[in-house]
């Protein structure tokens, strides 16, 4: 969809719900010349350096940053390493997807199935 920024904040937010909460969703921002992709959570201040925080949604976001350069290739391999760590079982999952992981147990997960 293509819609002006407040608008899609919006639509954001209610369709996050989808896919498992503001935690998994990706974003991106593409304008005539310069495009940014981000996590939609935002920064997640009151979980900060605790080990808690999904890194899925910016993992996601890295995807769609390199689709949108043309490396598709490495974007599918990122994804699909993201979502089979997820799949993989509640040991390798962050607390907000059922999961016992931490931050870094689960990205350790997604890089060992690169």
């Amino acid at each position: 969809m293509v819609m002006p920024n407040l608008y899609g904040d919006i639509m954001s937010d209610l369709s996050s719900g989808l896919i498992g909460g503001l935690g998994l969703t990706p974003s991106g921002n593409m304008g005539a010349k310069v495009a940014i992709f981000e996590a939609v959570h935002g920064s997640a201040p009151d979980i900060a350096g605790k080990g808690l925080a999904n890194p899925t949604a910016l993992l996601l976001s890295s995807c769609m940053m390199l689709r949108h350069m043309q490396l598709n290739e490495y974007a599918d391999k990122i994804e699909s390493a993201v979502l089979s760590t997820i799949a993989s079982g509640p040991e390798n999952r962050t607390g907000d997807l059922r999961g016992t992981a931490s931050t870094s147990h689960f990205t350790d997960a997604v890089i060992s199935k690169l």
